[in-house]
């Protein structure tokens, strides 16, 4: 039992050294942030949330963390185990209450993928969320291995070279999205929360994953090349800070000139 937690509290620690660095290397947070991490009963928000409430205990900068929840209104969606858990931990929680299941259903235009339709519903709920509980920034779980398979979505399915920046300011020019797992490889994040007992739920939709199997393929891609080439991944995210322009082909990067074709004979 001793050396169970004696091995808990290291992964904790070694995780707590990678969300500061994060934190620091990309200015993350600052004094006065009223920060709302987005909780979606998922292992990896429930680590950040964690960590990040433990971080705000020990930092000289002075921050603040709220637990947001966005409930999608599916009778199925265990929000109930959230709300003790965290009433428990004595950290701030709000539920924001939504018809978006219902929404979905009503609205969506057949063929349209399901998810993005639904993530799109839930964002607009986050933000407006977000500023009514006087958070200037939401903080998401998205972590090491996230931002490497979106890199490579994007660059396979979509035709851009685009990731999961570590700042970004939302849409509405108001609240930043952070994202301070950048650093964090999700195995780490599977033993935390096993360590520490998360009540793991999902969001109760019966059509939730439908249109994720391009992110698992991606997912089984890194895992097979990482099965090889154990660093890949921080090499991906290397990548990701090391942009070249100057060997791209975008042409709002470059002065392309045209040159006369060569004489031929």
């Amino acid at each position: 039992m001793q050396k169970a937690a004696a091995t808990g509290a290291k992964l904790e620690r070694m995780l707590l050294h990678r969300v500061g660095k994060a934190v620091g290397d990309y200015a993350l947070i600052k004094a006065g942030d009223r920060i709302a991490v987005a909780l979606s009963g998922g292992k990896d928000s429930f680590s950040l949330l964690l960590l990040l409430w433990k971080l705000r205990r020990k930092s000289p900068v002075p921050f603040d963390v709220v637990a947001l929840t966005i409930h999608n209104g599916s009778e199925y969606f265990q929000s109930d185990l959230l709300e003790a858990y965290l009433a428990e931990a004595e950290i701030p929680f709000h539920l924001e209450r939504t018809d978006i299941t219902t929404i979905v259903e009503e609205k969506l235009r057949p063929g349209s993928p399901y998810c993005s339709f639904c993530a799109r519903l839930r964002r607009g709920a986050l933000y407006g969320a977000a500023g009514r509980l006087g958070c200037n920034k939401i903080a998401l779980g998205h972590h090491l291995d996230d931002a490497a398979e979106t890199l490579l979505m994007n660059l396979f399915f979509e035709g851009t070279l685009k990731a999961m920046p570590p700042k970004l300011l939302a849409e509405n020019g108001r609240i930043s999205v952070i994202r301070p797992l950048i650093y964090t490889p999700e195995s780490m994040l599977v033993d935390y929360a096993r360590d520490s007992g998360f009540p793991v739920v999902d969001c109760g939709c019966w059509l939730c994953g439908e249109n994720d199997q391009e992110r698992a393929r991606m997912k089984a891609l890194i895992a097979d090349v990482a099965a090889r080439y154990p660093e890949v991944r921080k090499s991906v995210l290397t990548a990701l800070t090391r942009v070249q322009p100057r060997f791209l082909m975008d042409a709002t990067l470059h002065d392309f000139e045209r040159e006369e074709p060569p004489c031929t004979p």
